[in-house]
């Protein structure tokens, strides 16, 4: 590329940004910015952990149920003995 295409592409560039310039200082003026996905809130982001925390719990105890060949009633039982003896949260 010779110096005077050169020169023309910054040119080029220059003007373009001093135009988005002018359109940023317009009041009322509405560009089409992309501004990336939307932000989601500290609230809904821990939601969602707590979900994924709660379902990998739940796929954990199954497999160990599995494994252990224990009921669903017995494992039920240990729980609610664990939570009534302060084990648990």
């Amino acid at each position: 590329m010779d110096e005077r295409e050169k020169l023309r592409k910054f040119r080029e560039l220059d003007d373009a940004f001093a135009e988005a310039l002018r359109e940023l200082e317009k009041p009322n003026s509405r560009l089409d910015i992309p501004t990336g996905p939307p932000v989601r809130s500290l609230a809904a982001q821990e939601a969602d952990d707590e979900q994924a925390r709660q379902r990998l719990f739940e796929e954990r105890l199954k497999t160990l149920m599995s494994e252990y060949a224990q009921p669903r009633e017995s494992v039920a039982l240990l729980l609610r003995t664990m939570q009534s003896l302060g084990l648990m949260a």
